[in-house]
């Protein structure tokens, strides 16, 4: 049998998973790993300014490409500092492998340098930890971790390879035909399909509600939804799943965030379809929305079902898997056109509401994201951030399809959208992908633009400025009469952008917009970053 290196048995085995990318920062216990990157033409390692950085561009990796990525970090602190990111694809069920090297086992020495017991501190966040104890176990633990990780629920998964299995060889050949194709998605259990065809064909009139999870199943929606002849809304995280660009299309949402028309077309309805969704607090406004029984739900994730709102029908399957069946079993309901003219109507009343007032200092929201969306064209990707950007961007832009709107949702971490842009343009480089980072979320991860220049991605990062962490002080004004430690110190985006290689354009009033837009998009054609 064949000596391999530890590092190049996990290389392999990154190579036989796909993993496209490796991002982190290299260390003391790591070296070994990323000169075996570096013989890699399938694995890019990718140096990023900050680990949190690191999973939140594996996070962007997976989300607009459905190809899962790697965080390579060193123990301890790199860990730590990538927590953030890797809570919130635990949350938001992304899937990434998660390598923290760890200290020497071969030797009985306490205090090693960052020794930290990594697998208790990832357990809260991961859906499986991994120590590798034994050369052999490397390349197979590597492997099945990724297969866990996209399995059912994704989410990430980490592996610990403790570094002196990366000093000395091993008599470990890799062998990539013990691996089959990953198991097949859970089917439905053919009581519950029934179930649910038996009640949506019996209800006058169904409201579809879509989810992140309904993601295997976006072919087919729009037939879904056109056989129900049912008014669609989408989670936060589902955001394009169902074209919004269709006439059945309701709203992100449906509780009482949502505009009126979009709040008395759901009340109309007498049963709901639920798929892919977990009515988290993010998503329902607080849980402010309550979806029309019976509810017949679908989720991947059987945690989910009827955890927060009873379901008439709780279907354990894959969205592709249920909705194929279930299109079988449903008889179509006619065409109904005064629901979709009231939809129509619904939306063109909103969009009068948001972009009335006259121009004046600072730029309106709406005017800002269609006019990217024009510039940049239907598939472009949009980055959001936690806060007031996610919000306006999910109500405002108007997404033809899945993949394109990458927001940070149940974690609403800060800091995710100039990483999670690279991650979907290293992804994804033929895309436009564009960055919606508030000021004060910037500040955090703001400093990537340099990982952007340097490697030369293409990404538009627009910075969301007001001042002060904006959502944040409304709630404390509404709430306590007064703002406390949330309006920002002003700070030169110029400046800093400047100082990373990265051209800043002004835009200080909605006049500025169409031509900051045109010379962005000259720049980012030059396969260069630009900030406005």
């Amino acid at each position: 049998m064949s000596r391999w290196s530890g590092a190049r048995l996990v290389v392999r085995a990154l190579e036989d998973e796909d993993v496209p990318f490796a991002f982190g920062i290299p260390g003391t216990h790591n070296i070994e790993l990323y000169d075996a990157l570096a013989d890699s033409d399938r694995v890019r390692p990718v140096l990023v300014t900050d680990e949190q950085s690191a999973s939140f561009m594996a996070d962007g990796v997976w989300r607009a490409s459905g190809r899962l990525a790697c965080v390579n970090v060193v123990p301890g602190a790199g860990l730590t500092h990538a927590l953030s990111g890797i809570a919130e694809a635990y949350l938001d069920t992304v899937p990434m492998l998660v390598l923290a090297c760890g200290v020497r086992r071969d030797l009985e020495k306490a205090y090693q340098l960052h020794d930290v017991d990594q697998l208790a501190i990832a357990r809260p966040v991961t859906k499986a930890q991994f120590r590798v104890e034994r050369g052999e176990e490397i390349y197979p633990t590597v492997r099945r971790a990724c297969r866990l990780a996209r399995a059912g629920a994704p989410g990430p998964v980490l592996v610990e390879v403790p570094v002196n299995l990366y000093l000395f060889r091993h008599d470990a050949a890799p062998d990539p035909r013990a691996w089959g194709p990953p198991e097949p998605p859970p089917a439905p259990r053919a009581a519950d399909v029934e179930r649910a065809a038996e009640i949506l064909n019996a209800a006058r009139r169904p409201l579809l509600y879509v989810g992140a999870g309904a993601l295997p199943a976006a072919d087919r929606l729009p037939e879904l939804a056109e056989r129900l002849e049912s008014p669609v809304a989408t989670t936060l995280q589902g955001k394009g799943i169902f074209p919004e660009t269709h006439p059945l299309w309701l709203w992100p949402g449906f509780g009482h965030a949502a505009p009126p028309f979009a709040r008395a077309i759901a009340r109309d309805c007498d049963a709901t379809l639920a798929i892919g969704c977990r009515f988290s607090e993010v998503g329902t406004g607080s849980y402010g929305l309550r979806p029309p029984l019976p509810l017949v739900h679908a989720d991947i994730d059987e945690r989910a079902l009827g955890r927060n709102v009873p379901a008439a029908v709780a279907a354990h399957a894959d969205a592709g898997t249920f909705v194929a069946a279930l299109l079988e079993r449903l008889a179509p309901k006619p065409r109904d056109p005064a629901l979709r003219e009231r939809i129509r109507r619904g939306h063109e009343e909103t969009w009068r509401e948001m972009t009335a007032g006259g121009t004046g200092p600072g730029v309106r929201p709406a005017r800002l994201l269609r006019a990217l969306q024009q510039r940049f064209g239907p598939d472009a990707i949009y980055t959001a951030d936690s806060g007031n950007g996610t919000f306006l961007a999910a109500e405002i832009l108007r997404l033809p399809g899945p993949r394109r709107f990458l927001a940070p949702v149940d974690y609403s971490c800060m800091g995710y959208a100039v990483p999670a842009a690279i991650g979907a343009k290293l992804a994804r480089p033929d895309t436009p992908v564009v960055a919606l980072a508030g000021d004060g979320a910037f500040l955090m991860t703001g400093l990537e633009c340099l990982t952007a220049a340097h490697l030369g991605v293409a990404i538009a990062v627009v910075v969301l400025r007001d001042r002060e962490l904006a959502q944040i002080a409304h709630f404390q004004e509404m709430a306590l009469g007064r703002k406390t430690a949330s309006e920002l110190p002003d700070y030169d985006l110029a400046a800093l952008c400047r100082g990373m290689g990265v051209e800043c354009l002004p835009v200080r009033s909605d006049e500025d917009v169409d031509a900051a837009l045109a010379r962005a998009a000259e720049i980012t054609g030059t396969g260069r970053p630009v900030a406005l």
